[in-house]
């Protein structure tokens, strides 16, 4: 099935302004609030899943990780399956596969500039890796288990290194790469073509987002002052509680 785009633009932009607000939601003031404390308030004062785990325990930050993760898979899983089998007209161009990515950066640009916090939200790194473990995942089934492993991957990082800040990128900029080379495999004969360009653009506002982001944990890192996350410390947190 053949769509064009001059007439079904509204549809993108409708996807495009629900994903942003439902990435306005913060879990983290959410829940932080529930435990009776403004998580902006505590500790680095960054509303996410490193300083709700730093400030609440290692439950608490899991339990905050997967909402935002969430917030990046239903807009993926929304644009993936609206739009599956169709291509722009004239070309062989899947509009799931600019769809879904689309739907996806509106909800981490709603997560990092939300209008109901005055523009001043978390950082997007969870949310980001629920649109890529989502997006790629649409691709063939045995995608999944791989995304499962670079997220472990990440998480093995931070257990070793200690540098929530850099895993994330690095995870970020992984998961990128990784469906940005299934992109140019899949449409290397026509690279060339507006829409592989502009959803390339997509993929790199992902990661351009999420640096910007994390501009002054990446200052902090070349000075020896950034924030250490200790999976160590905080399971030793949670048994010492017990």
């Amino acid at each position: 099935m053949f769509i064009s785009f001059a007439s079904s633009w509204y549809w993108f932009v409708l996807g495009a302004v629900v994903s942003y607000f439902l990435g306005c939601f913060n879990f983290a003031v959410l829940i932080s609030k529930i435990k009776h404390k403004d998580i902006r308030h505590e500790g680095s004062g960054n509303p996410g899943t490193m300083n709700m785990s730093r400030t609440f325990g290692l439950k608490i930050g899991l339990i905050n990780f997967f909402c935002d993760a969430f917030k990046g898979i239903i807009p993926v899983m929304c644009g993936y399956l609206i739009f599956s089998g169709m291509n722009f007209e004239g070309t062989t161009f899947l509009v799931s596969d600019f769809a879904r990515y689309l739907f996806g950066l509106f909800a981490v640009i709603g997560h990092i500039f939300p209008v109901t916090m005055k523009f001043r939200g978390g950082k997007g790194i969870a949310t980001t890796l629920g649109v890529f473990t989502c997006g790629i995942s649409c691709e063939v089934a045995w995608f999944i288990p791989l995304a499962i492993a670079l997220l472990l991957g990440i998480v093995l990082y931070i257990y070793v290194f200690e540098w929530g800040s850099m895993a994330s990128l690095i995870g970020v900029s992984s998961f990128t790469i990784w469906q940005g080379i299934i992109y140019f495999l899949r449409y290397q004969a026509v690279i060339e073509s507006t829409w592989v360009i502009v959803t390339f653009m997509v993929l790199l506002a992902f990661n351009l987002l999420t640096w910007i982001a994390h501009r002054a944990n990446l200052y902090r890192l070349m000075g020896g002052e950034e924030h250490r996350t200790s999976i160590k410390k905080l399971a030793h947190k949670k048994r010492a509680k017990q």
